[in-house]
């Protein structure tokens, strides 16, 4: 225990101070006494003097024996003191006496002090009464009258001593606990102050922001801030000095959200904790989000005197945000909205044209033979095209317009709020169609390289209650088509019957798909046939008769078979039907050459070769029996992949001939190139000859083209004797056409070579049916 608050320690004081004090006076006063006994020759007193002082040295000696063993010795002495000098010196000498109780209440409290001043009462009756203490009458009235006035007088000293020190235990006791509470009350602001040191430090380093506020009347901006930690610091600039006593207005700028602002405003007002995200400014002006949240910080008795903000900088969050957004729904390479944002948007405009019966209007856009520049240029060409076109549509619409990438060449505007009269709406549409349209034939400069291009545009209205974002772009789309049925590079509205022609389309798709498996499809064969009548070759033609009994035209689903992709299985198909054909008219006895349609899309197949050489090989016809027809349209495109697979399909044995000769891209130049057997000229050239001089003209150059080339001639589409007779006259080329045999099922054609042998001139033919 602490010394200053226990009394054992403060006796434990006293008597080692007062042995040594008491030491020194006895060398200082009991030697001269000695000295004085000895000459007088007084002895007991002179030892029991010696006797005490040696008693006392060892006494001061010892200093490590037992507390109270010491005490109890050092009382032994003015005991034995006492008694020496009151039978030396008489009843004077009970002074001596009284030391012991006295000293025992200082030294060891009032238990031993009572004790100590019975015995030396009872010493002083016996030495009394016994007449060792020289009374005049030692009898026992006198030695009573002397042991009780000892007592009183000794109680009286003992017990003033020993109360005085009861006292003073009790106030160093109250002391103690007064000052083991302080320690407790100091080791707990101790703990406090470090606590509030770590918390201070935690705060001070932390990541997040924190601000705290000293409550002020009026609203957020006028909140005295008293604090910020380093975070704070770092990231908005501001030094603390800089911010203490002033309010959060610093904070705030042009672009934060004032809405959000008052909502904290009003949380503040009403003192509720809140939260928010909010874009603030660093002392540079350089803008920030951060995501806030605001507590009341309330005293004891419930007031709420200060705000605490912790704020989390999620600026970074922020732009993967708004970049994950451009992503979801702009086009990377323009920075146009997308198709997922340009439906969202018609959807919203549909709304509201329901709600207020106003008009739109969706714009297609499709750019004419973009893939040219694409493959001719490469991607990056393209690229920078497609950003140029795309900035001259946002800059030829209104702000409240949209103007979105759909596809690689493909963009749609979307035309908001065009008034309520649907004819103005459509000629309001309409014009700035027109005005797309001459803006994207103007030159585009890229690389130093400038390129032209156009685009088919179609248009459509917002007008009906129950459109939906999908029929509209269904309706654009169509018109866009259109668009580029007739022409491209124009304008096209949508019409109700251009849906239902799609529609037709559609289901025509479908059934083509259905009708090669369902064995709809059917090979017909039309003879062809030298001057003399007789049959030289046939070519094979496709037919579709419906399950209805009905016939589909070629001309109807030829072409869509082309746009589908379905001409590539139908053109197997047909090379099979010709293999197997030509196996049945030699086993028949009538072998002859046959020709077949290959469309452009079959033979730019890359496999295209070996899909012959397979069914070849399969079938087992053999090649040079086969001519494969081609139109000129296969060689605008990949001229020297065409020439080359020409000239693998006449290692093989194929012959091959150029179908509809003179009405597509004509030039002498690829017919040097190619392994040509043969040329079919065009009907049309036929048909007005030799009525027509044009007409005759054309087709004698081509007859004598061949003739010097090499090349055999078929002349379809003969149809009377004066054109047969022209031609057995000016070359005598091949004819094939319903002058001599209409197309017929292979039956039929071998039913008739052996029965009239070679054909007879029949005249002029009915219309082909269906």
């Amino acid at each position: 225990m602490a010394p200053l608050d226990n009394i054992a320690h403060w006796r434990t004081q006293i008597f080692s101070s007062l042995v040594s004090f008491i030491v020194a006076m006895a060398f200082v006063t009991a030697i001269p006494s000695m000295a004085m006994l000895a000459n007088e020759g007084r002895w007991p007193m002179f030892f029991v003097d010696a006797a005490a002082l040696c008693w006392l040295v060892g006494l001061w000696y010892f200093k490590h024996a037992a507390y109270r063993t010491r005490v109890l010795n050092f009382l032994a002495i003015p005991v034995l003191v006492g008694t020496g000098m009151m039978m030396y010196a008489g009843p004077v000498s009970q002074i001596y006496l009284v030391a012991a109780p006295l000293l025992a209440a200082v030294l060891l409290g009032t238990g031993p002090a009572i004790i100590a001043l019975a015995g030396t009462t009872i010493l002083v009756f016996i030495l009394a009464i016994s007449g060792y203490a020289r009374l005049p009458d030692h009898a026992l009235l006198p030695s009573l009258t002397i042991s009780l006035n000892y007592l009183f007088i000794g109680a009286v000293i003992t017990m003033s001593s020993a109360i005085m020190l009861q006292r003073l235990a009790k106030s160093l006791e109250d002391l103690r606990a007064v000052a083991t509470s302080l320690q407790e009350g100091q080791d707990a602001l101790h703990a406090v102050n470090a606590e509030l040191r770590l918390t201070a430090a935690a705060v001070a380093r932390l990541n997040d922001m924190v601000i705290i506020s000293k409550v002020m009347p009026g609203d957020l901006a006028n909140q005295q801030i008293i604090f910020v930690n380093e975070a704070f610091e770092r990231r908005t600039g501001y030094q603390r000095p800089e911010v203490i006593g002033r309010g959060w207005h610093l904070m705030l700028g042009a672009d934060t959200d004032v809405a959000e602002v008052a909502r904290i405003g009003e949380a503040v007002a009403r003192m509720e904790a809140v939260s928010a995200e909010l874009l603030y400014y660093t002392k540079d002006h350089d803008p920030y989000w951060i995501e806030m949240e605001m507590v009341p910080f309330n005293d004891e008795h419930g007031t709420n005197t200060h705000w605490v903000m912790v704020g989390r900088d999620i600026t970074e969050r922020k732009k993967s945000e708004k970049h994950i957004h451009r992503l979801a729904f702009f086009d990377v390479l323009t920075g146009l909205p997308n198709r997922r944002l340009l439906m969202e948007r018609i959807e919203r405009l549909l709304a509201h044209a329901r709600e207020q019966a106003g008009h739109g209007a969706l714009l297609f856009i499709d750019l004419d033979h973009f893939k040219y520049i694409n493959d001719a240029r490469g991607h990056g060409v393209g690229d920078a095209l497609l950003r140029n076109i795309a900035g001259r549509l946002a800059a030829l619409v209104r702000k409240g317009d949209t103007v979105a990438r759909v596809g690689g060449d493909e963009f749609v505007v979307l035309l908001a709020h065009l008034g309520d009269d649907a004819r103005l709406a459509t000629h309001s549409a309409l014009l700035v169609a027109e005005k797309i349209r001459r803006a994207i034939t103007e030159s585009v400069e890229v690389d130093n390289q400038f390129y032209d291009t156009s685009a088919s545009i179609g248009v459509t209205l917002l007008s009906h209650p129950n459109q939906s974002a999908h029929d509209l772009l269904r309706e654009a789309d169509t018109a866009m088509y259109r668009a580029k049925a007739d022409g491209r590079n124009r304008v096209s509205f949508f019409e109700a019957t251009m849906q239902a022609e799609v529609e037709r389309r559609l289901t025509l798709e479908r059934d083509l798909a259905a009708a090669l498996d369902n064995g709809e499809l059917s090979m017909h064969w039309q003879l062809q046939v030298d001057a003399r009548g007789l049959p030289v070759g046939a070519e094979l033609l496709m037919r579709w008769q419906r399950p209805n009994g009905t016939f589909v035209p070629p001309d109807v689903f030829i072409p869509v078979a082309e746009e589908c992709g379905l001409i590539v299985s139908l053109g197997q198909w047909a090379l099979r039907q010709a293999c197997l054909g030509f196996l049945e008219l030699r086993q028949a006895g009538f072998a002859m050459p046959l020709s077949v349609n290959v469309s452009p899309s079959q033979f730019r197949q890359t496999d295209f070769v070996a899909q012959v050489r397979t069914i070849l090989g399969e079938t087992g016809a053999p090649a040079s029996e086969l001519i494969f027809e081609v139109t000129e349209g296969l060689l605008i495109e990949n001229l020297d992949d065409t020439i080359g697979r020409m000239h693998e399909l006449a290692a093989l044995g194929i012959r091959l001939s150029i179908d509809d000769f003179g009405t597509g891209y004509s030039s002498l130049s690829y017919l040097k190139r190619m392994p040509l057997y043969e040329l079919k000229i065009d009907k049309s050239f036929i048909r007005d000859t030799p009525c027509d001089a044009n007409g005759t003209a054309i087709v004698q150059s081509i007859l004598a083209m061949a003739s010097h080339l090499g090349l055999s001639v078929v002349a379809e589409g003969v149809e009377t004797r004066e054109q047969a007779d022209f031609l057995a006259a000016n070359g005598a080329p091949r004819m094939q056409g319903y002058l001599f045999a209409r197309p017929m099922p292979l039956e039929q054609m071998v039913a008739r070579l052996c029965a009239t042998g070679p054909l007879q001139v029949t005249g002029m033919p009915e219309t082909f049916p269906g």
